[in-house]
């Protein structure tokens, strides 16, 4: 932990929470060069498998923000789901619908699992490589803001200080203080707004397990005299296993190290003592909720702050990450001058709707109306309504690409897309034509043959990997770019 004493205490960006959300937004803006600092409530990070499961878009967010090489060594595919009956297998059963090979024009066709607490150690480090700083005990207690800034009070075992910074990002998870201190409302599932979506609660644990093989997610449907499901699935990367419970409302949940073995027994034909090593416990009832606004004048919230998912089908922490991957790029356009702050405004225009979606998503898949396939994977979101999305060239088919869409991957005469794309900076892509392009400073200029995934025109594609402009050829590209930060040359 760095000390006290040597901390700058004005900075551009405060980011409260040191989950994956905010250490993927503190990265985003190392490499920007924003003096941003992240602070954490806990001594360190969370432990827990939590969210376990990164989908496609996430690993392709992951891959540009510098950490896809550890990510990859760090986990391992998803394996199949073994139902149990009375003590034997019963059959196989895939857990996802099968993805079609590049899919999307993304390398990435299926969900990567990796432990969060994994995850949360791969971003802190390649944050504090690109000298970040995150601190740790740190609690936000209030703040008050203004035309300039905002003043945070931020509690620790030092006593109280006051931090000054230009823009806060609520990243504290799904009980934010920051969100409350703002006074934004959060609205959900159910008649009384709580956003419980289940009230049967859900026991999790991480645990080291003998007498279950690690090549499948074994599946112990209710039945006899057990009480709810138990599924548990091998962590890849680690000799652990995550043991999942549910439990009929209203009961008390023992999520004790002996309740964890007592049910586990209860509800497989091993007994209580082939679970060991309990490193994580937890218990909770699947809820969704969305807050009332993602922005209150100079504080954002981003990540479970803003939105809280069912874990059923894994749309909660890459939902996050893709909040601070389409915040980051513009906090650090405004913050350096090369944007209007009206740029921001965009945030929540883009970020709100994909969340309550994946929401509605998350909420089919947990109540068995819905399974995991292709929208989860979440490739196929955009922001074809955003203000930053126009689009000049008509006569477009109903699936060709167009403005707001990811910008898809891909291999063409020698040139891969997601190297073109890797950095934090715009791209101005010329596909299949010999139209003249401007020079933009700053902007990664390509030009390749006509691609079906593509078709022909001029694309300009955002830090963040969305076309933001296309046209057939760069007229009207000028006003856009200057409207986004990028001068023309």
């Amino acid at each position: 932990m760095t000390a006290a004493a040597n901390v700058k205490l004005d900075v551009d960006v405060l980011v409260v929470g040191a989950g994956p959300t905010g250490l993927a937004l503190g990265v985003d803006l190392a490499r920007r060069g924003v003096d941003a600092l992240v602070v954490e409530r806990g001594e360190g990070l969370a432990p827990g498998s939590r969210g376990k499961g990164i989908q496609p878009r996430t690993m392709e967010v992951l891959d540009d923000l510098g950490v896809l090489d550890e990510i990859r060594a760090a986990g391992g595919d998803y394996p199949v789901g073994m139902i149990w009956q009375d003590g034997r297998p019963a059959g196989e059963r895939p857990m996802f619908d099968p993805a079609e090979d590049d899919e999307e024009g993304s390398p990435f066709t299926e969900p990567w699992m990796v432990p969060q607490w994994r995850t949360q150690e791969i971003l802190r480090t390649r944050l504090t490589g690109l000298g970040g700083r995150v601190l740790f005990g740190r609690e936000v207690t209030g703040f008050g803001q203004d035309e300039d800034g905002v003043t945070v009070h931020i509690a620790s075992g030092e006593g109280s200080k006051t931090l000054r910074a230009r823009y806060v990002v609520a990243a504290d998870g799904g009980r934010s203080a920051v969100r409350r201190a703002a006074g934004i409302g959060m609205t959900g599932a159910g008649a009384d707004g709580s956003g419980v979506v289940d009230p049967d609660p859900i026991l999790v644990a991480d645990a080291r397990i003998s007498g279950l093989d690690r090549d499948h997610w074994h599946v112990f449907p209710p039945g006899g005299d057990s009480e709810g499901f138990m599924a548990v699935c091998p962590l890849a990367g680690t000799e652990h296993f995550q043991i999942v419970a549910g439990f009929p409302a209203g009961t008390a949940v023992d999520s004790s190290p002996d309740g964890v073995r007592a049910v586990f027994a209860a509800r497989t034909h091993l007994t209580a003592d082939s679970v060991t090593d309990l490193r994580w416990i937890s218990d909770f009832r699947p809820r969704a909720a969305l807050a009332d606004r993602f922005r209150v004048g100079r504080v954002f919230l981003a990540g479970d702050a803003a939105h809280i998912h069912s874990p059923a089908g894994g749309q909660g922490l890459n939902t996050s990450v893709q909040d601070a991957y389409n915040l980051g790029w513009k906090l650090g356009a405004v913050l350096r001058g090369e944007a209007p702050a009206a740029l921001l405004h965009t945030y929540e225009e883009e970020r709100r709707s994909i969340a309550a979606d994946m929401l509605g998503l998350s909420t089919r898949i947990h109540r068995g109306e819905a399974r995991r396939g292709r929208e989860t994977r979440q490739l196929g979101l955009g922001y074809r309504g955003s203000s930053l999305a126009v689009e000049t060239r008509g006569d477009l088919s109903d699936a060709a690409l167009r403005a707001g869409d990811r910008a898809p991957g891909g291999t063409v005469e020698g040139v891969r897309l997601f190297d073109v794309f890797r950095g934090p900076h715009w791209t101005l892509l010329t596909v299949g034509a010999d139209a003249a392009t401007p020079v933009l400073p700053g902007v990664r200029t390509a030009r390749i043959g006509a691609y079906e995934r593509y078709g022909t025109g001029v694309f300009l594609v955002r830090p963040d990997g969305y076309v933001g402009w296309a046209g057939t050829d760069a007229r009207g590209l000028q006003e856009y770019a200057a409207r986004v930060g990028l001068s023309v040359g």
